[in-house]
């Protein structure tokens, strides 16, 4: 119930109209990765997987933000399903990222931000190494770059209220980690494949 309200409200004040470009919304695992600019670009991004894949996506998100109560909670939990990590690593024994292996071999799909932080600015900010390990652990996982374009304008950093515009989710080609190929140099070139779906200037 609550997840079909998201979608409705992701649809009302931002569009979430999907573009397709060099895949296609089917039934496969993957890990769609994307630039960060907004807290709408979570629900722009669910919103846009046709209601198959939707159900079996989940974005990964802070446990600091979205792990307590109220609405942040609601909407974390029962809305979208949200995989929570802990940023403020206290324990060195536990891998940070490891609810995102158990979700993975739960057979979930998953939304990740690489920046690790919204970015206002045009050009993307170097990719936190999250995506790397999840690429060499699980070389059979697809991963899609995707480019949000027009929810940090919708709703700004610091604003309160969200301003209603059409938000493109650009859906790029599957990439995979290569043979040898270093983290710099994959991290490097996936964050290259977000950039390249952003629109021109």
């Amino acid at each position: 119930m609550i997840d079909r309200l998201l979608v409705a409200i992701g649809k009302a004040l931002i569009g979430a109209s999907p573009r397709w470009i060099g895949s296609h919304p089917v039934p496969s695992q993957r890990v769609y990765f994307a630039n960060h600019g907004s807290h709408l670009d979570t629900l722009a991004l669910w919103s846009a997987l046709p209601p198959p894949l939707r159900r079996r996506t989940r974005p990964v998100a802070a446990r600091d933000y979205w792990g307590g109560g109220g609405l942040r909670g609601l909407i974390a939990g029962p809305g979208l399903n949200v995989v929570l990590i802990d940023r403020r690593r206290q324990d060195q024994d536990t891998d940070p990222l490891q609810p995102l292996y158990d979700a993975i071999e739960a057979g979930d799909s998953l939304i990740l931000f690489p920046e690790g932080t919204r970015n206002l600015e045009r050009d993307l900010l170097p990719f936190k190494p999250g995506l790397y390990h999840l690429a060499y652990r699980y070389p059979e996982v697809e991963l899609v770059a995707v480019h949000l374009d027009n929810a940090r304008r919708s709703l700004p950093k610091g604003s309160l209220l969200p301003v209603p515009l059409i938000c493109t989710v650009r859906f790029g080609p599957a990439l995979r980690l290569e043979p040898g190929e270093d983290k710099a140099a994959f991290l490097a070139r996936a964050r290259d494949a977000v950039q390249a779906l952003a629109p021109q200037a």
